[in-house]
């Protein structure tokens, strides 16, 4: 069951959620609760159910047992979705303004035509990512690192109270990989009225780099077996990742709590 409320003092919430296609039972009893403003990370490996949570989130697939919450104070047009970056759409409209314009027409209304105010927020996003140069350009003309930062752009087009994000930067090189997680970090730090967020990734330290909390799901049928939140005061920098003492105890912790699921599933 999915259901979506006005309030917004919590954002999104698991009951006792099962989640599987057909026979096959992916994630068990996964039970958390995420409260507005929070960047949380969810870490597994590969084939824990993590991009299935995500779309159940979405409203794409419907849990097998239990509820899921969402409240968005637009219901669906107030959250946005970052795709892996294989996932890309290859069928965007021709010019990267018209892929964020899209985002705007799929999700806000129903009339073909954009307002002022529409196009005026477009710009915005897309001087925020620090495309905007590349307005006129066809999303298949731009490097990857460009693309995602257009996705991201026709994300935050709609505004969104809640942002989930599906291991967005996984397919980029070190360097985009990088600073588009700065970037990110960036926005929803200066970000007066903060989104909520819901990162998945596998990579600890990027989960370290980025979140204020960090879940972790166990081996399939997955449920979370570690949550650990991270106060503003303790955040590391990426200079300071591998400098700060506590965020290196916690990052061997997440490591060792990753792989004594593991080996105790082999």
């Amino acid at each position: 069951m999915l259901s979506r409320h006005r309030e917004l003092k919590m954002n999104i919430e698991c009951k006792n959620v099962t989640l599987g296609y057909e026979n096959r039972i992916v994630a068990k009893n996964v039970n958390f609760s995420i409260n507005q403003g929070d960047y949380l990370c969810i870490v597994g490996e590969n084939g824990t159910g993590k991009s299935t949570l995500i779309k159940t989130l979405l409203g794409l697939i419907s849990p097998l047992q239990g509820k899921i919450s969402i409240n968005a104070e637009k219901s669906k047009k107030g959250i946005g979705y970052l795709p892996q970056q294989t996932q890309a759409q290859r069928d965007f409209p021709a010019s990267v303004w018209e892929v964020v314009l899209s985002g705007v027409l799929n999700t806000r209304h129903k009339s073909p035509f954009y307002s002022k105010e529409d196009k005026k927020e477009a710009m915005v996003n897309l001087e925020k990512l620090g495309i905007a140069h590349l307005k006129k350009h066809c999303y298949r003309e731009l490097s990857g690192g460009q693309q995602q930062r257009l996705c991201i752009a026709r994300a935050l087009a709609v505004e969104p109270d809640v942002l989930l994000m599906d291991e967005p930067f996984g397919a980029l090189d070190a360097v985009t990989r990088a600073r588009l997680q700065d970037l990110v970090r960036e926005l929803w730090t200066r970000d007066e009225k903060k989104k909520t967020v819901f990162f998945v990734t596998h990579d600890v330290d990027e989960a370290l780099l980025l979140a204020n909390r960090i879940l972790v799901l166990g081996q399939s049928p997955s449920h979370i077996i570690y949550d650990v939140k991270i106060t503003e005061e303790l955040h590391p920098t990426r200079d300071t990742l591998f400098e700060n003492i506590d965020m290196m105890k916690l990052r061997i912790t997440l490591i060792n709590q990753i792989n004594k699921d593991v080996t105790t599933h082999i």
